[in-house]
């Protein structure tokens, strides 16, 4: 098995926010959720099929097929992206449907941002 890297050209670490200030135990802890949430490639796929899902919001139903995985496996992802507070869920008769929380990637986007460019 063979591990792929990113490739890092001329990164300034030293300005990203994550690295600027010490940051406390819990801020830690629900950034290293959300970002082990991110870390599966179905709920990234996730997160991409419900932003590109008509109206924003997306239910079970219409998440199984694009991701060929059984309905309680993605409803199994989707409370990881919700306990991380990257979806949000409401009940519309039957079904749940999941929207982005807005800003919610860009808020992690920023914890790692170069800002030196």
């Amino acid at each position: 098995m063979s591990v792929r890297t990113l490739p890092l050209t001329d990164v300034t670490v030293c300005s990203a926010p994550l690295v600027r200030d010490p940051m406390g135990p819990d801020r830690a802890t629900d950034l290293a959720r959300a970002f082990k949430a991110l870390g599966d490639p179905a709920r990234l796929r996730l997160l991409s099929l419900i932003g590109a899902h008509h109206g924003g919001s997306a239910c079970v139903c219409d998440l199984t097929e694009p991701l060929g995985l059984s309905q309680p496996t993605v409803s199994h992802h989707l409370r990881v992206l919700r306990e991380a507070g990257l979806v949000t869920s409401e009940r519309r008769g039957t079904w749940v449907h999941y929207t982005l929380v807005p800003g919610a990637l860009g808020a992690l986007a920023v914890v790692l941002a170069d800002e030196a460019g």
